[in-house]
Order: C-alpha cells, then structure tokens, then sequence
C-alpha cells in the first residue's frame, strides 16, 4: 500500500492532534517518508489585505543578500543568507522572485559570502567563510548560463604563503579598485581599517592569489563621533555616483545608518578620504545597526538600487527581528527612497515562532496561531497571532487577523485542543517561567480559566503538546522546557473535566540537550503515537513509540521524514487542506513557518 498520512475522522474530538480532525497515522514499509519544501502552498494575506509573495519562508532576523545575475538573462538574482553555511536562491523569474532552494548547489559558506569573477572568465565564482575566519574560494566551472561550483581550497593564501585572515563577523569585497585590470580585494577590520590585497595571477591549481599591499587602505578609520567603538563591519564598493570609479559603502555594528565614503579621485587614482556620510544624504538609512548593502538596477530603468540586510547592531536589534530587509529606490531625481522593510513578503513575527493549528471559529476548517518571543515593535511581551482560515477544507486561505488580547508575558508557547468536550478547541499557553495557561474557547474566542492550570517544578520556557498517549479518550499533556527533557501529564480526569497528574519516571529518557518543543504524531501507521521534538542545537529529534496503544514507551531513531528543520524546531503535522493528507510545519528561530508537503516514499 502506498504510504500516506492520513487523517481519519473518528468521533472522539480528543484525538485532534497536530491539526488533523481524529488521528493522524502512516502505513509505510520501512522507507524515509519524502516531503519537499513549498513556500507559497497557498494563499497567506497580511491584516492589511495583501497577498504574501513568500508566505513560508521561515523568517529572518540577520539576513545577508547580493544581487547577482547568476544565469547571465540580464536580471539581478537575489542570494541571502540567514543561518550558518545556507545560501538561499531566488531567481528573477522578470515579473517575479522566486524562491529556488534554502542551500544554493549545497555549498559550505560559514558564516558570510561574496560572488565575484574570481578568475575573470566571465562568470561569477564565490568567495566564502572558512570556519574560523579564513577564506574559501569555489571556482565556477560552469558558465555563465549554467554555474557549477568546485571547492579549490579551503584557505586562501597571499602570495607569501600565509593565510589570509577575515574577521567572521565582516564580508569582505572584490573589485579592481584601480582599473589597471586587477582585481582588488578587500577585508574589513574590527578596528575599523580596510587591509588591501592585489591580485598577482593564480597558482598551478588556478586559486587567486594576492598581495597584501597596505593594512590601512587610503587612511580610514571609521571612528565614532563619541568614542573608538568598533565592530562587526560590511563593506561594498560601488559607483554610485556614476562619475566611472568606485564609492565605499561600510556597515558596522556600531553605526545605524548606512556609511558612504565618495570617491573623488578617478579611476586610475582613487582617492577615498573624506569624511564617511550617511546615505541616502536626504533620508538616511536608520536600523539597529549592522547593515549589509547590495546594489543593482533592480527596476531596470538603468538606475541604481538597493537593498540592506539589517544586522542587528547595537541600536535594539531586537526592533529589527522582523523587518530587517531595506529596499531602497532611485527616483529620476536622483533620490532614494524606501519601498519596504520587508522586501520578501513572508510570515515573519520576530524571532522563535511557535504555532499552534485547529478549527478555533468552529468553522470545520483549521486555523493557525502563531506566537513569537517577544514583540519587535517595542511591547516588552510576547504576541500570539491569529490566522483565521478563510477558504474552504479543500483550498484554505490563511488572514493575519489581529492578535490575541493576553497579558504582558515572556514567550508565549499555544498548543489547541478540546479540554471539556463542547467540540471547540480550547487553549494552553506556555511561557518562560514554566508555567501554563488555560483559556477555554467560547466560540466567540477565548477566555482564561486560570493562570497557573499547570506550572513546571523544574525549567522553564514552557512548550505544551496535547495527545491521547494512553488512548483513553482525553488528551494528556507533554511539556517541552529549557532543560531539554520532556515532563508528562496523565489527564485522569474526563471529557468534560480536565485533571493533569504529574507522572516524573515518564519518559526519562527523552533529552535533546537544551529547549525541548514536542509534538506527537502516528508516523508508522501502527496505531500509537511516536514523538517528534525540536530543539535548539539539534533541529529536530525522532522517538519512535515502541510500546502499545495503551502505554506508550519511545526509542530514540533517526529522522523518519525527509525534511530539514530550523534551530529551535516547533513542529506540527497539519491537514490544512482537508484531503486527508498531513503536511508538515514547523517554527523557529527565524520567525516564520517553513512548509513541506508530502510527495510520497
């Protein structure tokens, strides 16, 4: 039988679990179950009304970008990084970005990246961070239509032998600073120095080589007004005033605009000595600090725009976690103004984004809440969105409808499901200081029944997942916290009436090292449920349930699904479209919801 994850409708409403309406459960013969990664399923609006172009992205709170134009068509292609080693790739389809992969040809790139023609053949080869601060160079072997990248070395050298050094937290940049048909790269210091290398040909094995030729390019110093604070830096050379040679970008962390050092010399005979001015000089950039610029004709109308990566700095990155991709665009005046601070329209509530799915208006149809760590507007709270279902079982449609009217509290953590059974899917909140929250729903919407219903006797960052483990009929309690363990709660109570007993020797076992977020899901189609856990170094951890339908007992095995889960995994499986078949969601560090639907074995 071809494997499926189905959702069987039973009459119990106490087996709603991950969003499917009765069990969800597989029948496989051994094999990985295949998901592959979808960011737009379906339709996701904003509360203004605005259809995301990139709903399930999964966020983003340091996002680094570049355009380049990688298949040579003449469009600007948008690359970006936001975790360790990933290279996300959007191709500019001309009417339209659109998302290709989250690791661009599986390349390694540590902590930074920068395409530059290398080898200047004509296509674009790709400068990256080798664990810890040295530089790895992939050739392009391909061509410019079709790129295929080689590891050559995994240091690069200058021409003496020694090992070029670049700060982790800095991107450097290459350019032919001089027109003398050389390339030029550049490294950004922490002291807020340019060093200057020159390239001198390549090695036997083609690798670039350079010569260092001064630890202080043209004198700057990037100094702070009040104090010699430096930091993390991006540099980018562009000429954006269109007189034919080079200008300096430079983003630091100390600094919460964008930094233009002007070129007054000429090509041949740069000089970058003035005194660095924020840009745009009419409305300067104002972030958090840290921000990484890229600049390209993006409008095509033969003028210059850009777009910043906001860091986080020193300037409250915590206002940033959200909104942290800056697009700028040049009018015919010569002005730029920002377009959005959000340039990839996605679902992104901050940082550390925990959903919960079920049918909360009682429509038939399943609904998502979504809540983040804290508020990057400014409210020293954790918020829990609410995405009302607006389409039908067979084509949902998800609307940012406001958020839930809760008190000031850190890290909110929901988890649905059916406490009394009236037939609606009632609510528990976690939060950081391990305690959880019951709020009954009235189909109106919620209203708290009390504030401690469970507290944690150890840890905290409390991460609730209800399921009928012993199926008994009632759902019991899983709780995830900081410590990584798993904490269980019987329900010995009825359908009606919910009592959560403490069961301490349960599932002892269960470790994943450090912010445990549970959900339990019947992956074998064996009729019992087996548990899934994020975590916050490891993704995502499998525990398969070996015991009974009654009394569950989990060996840990290796991950059953083909999906790759974000730092600080939420996971749910969830039929939003009503056809019987789970897809998977998850939360995370970024913010966001990453999607995957199930293709089959």
């Amino acid at each position: 039988m071809a494997a499926r994850f189905l959702c069987f409708a039973l009459v119990s409403i106490a087996m709603l679990i991950s969003g499917c309406s009765g069990t969800a459960s597989l029948s496989r013969e051994g094999e990985s179950e295949k998901f592959e990664r979808r960011v737009v399923p379906f339709s996701v609006y904003d509360s203004s009304g605005t259809a995301m172009e990139h709903p399930f992205l999964g966020g983003f709170n340091a996002p680094r970008p570049q355009f380049v134009d990688i298949n040579d068509d003449g469009n600007p292609d948008l690359f970006l990084q936001e975790n360790s080693n990933d290279l996300m790739f959007f191709e500019n389809k001309g009417s339209e970005l659109r998302w290709q992969t989250d690791r661009f040809h599986d390349l390694d790139i540590g902590e930074w990246y920068r395409f530059a023609d290398l080898d200047q053949d004509g296509d674009m080869d790709l400068l990256a961070e080798q664990p810890y601060s040295y530089i790895r160079y992939y050739r392009n072997d391909g061509n410019s239509e079709q790129p295929d990248f080689t590891l050559v070395t995994d240091t690069l050298k200058d021409a003496d032998g020694e090992p070029i050094f670049s700060d982790r937290q800095n991107i450097p940049n290459v350019t032919d600073i001089d027109c003398d048909g050389k390339l030029d790269l550049f490294v950004g210091r922490l002291d807020g120095t340019i060093t200057r290398y020159e390239s001198v040909g390549r090695d036997g094995r083609g690798v670039p080589q350079f010569e260092l030729v001064n630890r202080k390019f043209e004198g700057i110093e990037i100094v702070k007004q009040v104090g010699t604070m430096h930091g993390a830096n991006t540099l980018t050379f562009v000429d954006i005033d269109d007189d034919g040679d080079q200008d300096l970008f430079w983003g630091d962390f100390f600094e919460p605009s964008l930094l233009l050092i002007e070129n007054r010399g000429s090509c041949s005979n740069p000089e970058l000595q003035g005194e660095p001015q924020p840009f745009p000089s009419s409305n300067p950039v104002e972030s958090s600090g840290y921000n990484a610029p890229t600049f390209a004709d993006w409008g095509q109308d033969g003028k210059k725009d850009f777009l910043i990566g906001v860091l986080g700095g020193a300037y409250n990155a915590s206002r940033t976690l959200a909104e942290n991709l800056y697009f700028y665009k040049q009018n015919d005046n010569g002005q730029f103004n920002r377009q959005s601070k959000q340039f990839l329209h996605s679902i992104d509530i901050g940082n550390e984004s925990i959903p919960a799915a079920g049918d909360i208006d009682g429509d038939g149809d399943i609904d998502l809440l979504l809540a983040n760590k804290i508020d990057p507007g400014g409210r020293k709270s954790s918020i829990v969105y609410k995405f009302e279902n607006r389409g039908t079982k067979e084509d949902p449609s998800l609307h940012q409808s406001g958020t839930l009217n809760l008190p000031s509290a850190y890290h909110y953590a929901p988890a649905l499901g059916d406490l009394n059974g009236d037939g609606l899917d009632d609510l528990l909140l976690g939060t950081w200081k391990g305690r959880i929250a019951y709020y009954q729903n009235t189909g109106d919407g919620f209203e708290k029944v009390e504030d401690s219903f469970v507290e944690l006797e150890r840890g905290s960052n409390s991460t609730p997942a209800l399921a009928d483990i012993d199926n008994d009929g009632d759902l019991d309690l899983f709780v995830g916290e900081s410590g990584g363990r798993i904490h269980f709660y019987r329900n010995k109570g009825t359908g009606e009436q919910t009592d959560f007993v403490l069961e301490k020797d349960s599932f002892t076992n269960v470790k994943v090292g450090h912010r445990s977020t549970p959900m339990l899901f019947d992956i074998d189609g064996d009729g019992d449920l087996d548990l899934f856990v994020g975590s916050k170094t490891e993704g995502l951890l499998f525990y398969r349930n070996t015991g009974t339908e009654n009394k569950a007992e989990f060996e840990k095995e290796s991950l059953p699904i083909s999906i790759t889960a974000p730092r600080l995994a939420a996971p749910k499986f969830v039929d939003f479209a009503g056809d019987g078949v789970a897809d998977f969601i998850s939360g995370g560090r970024g913010g966001g919801l990453i999607y995957y639907q199930w293709i089959g074995q």
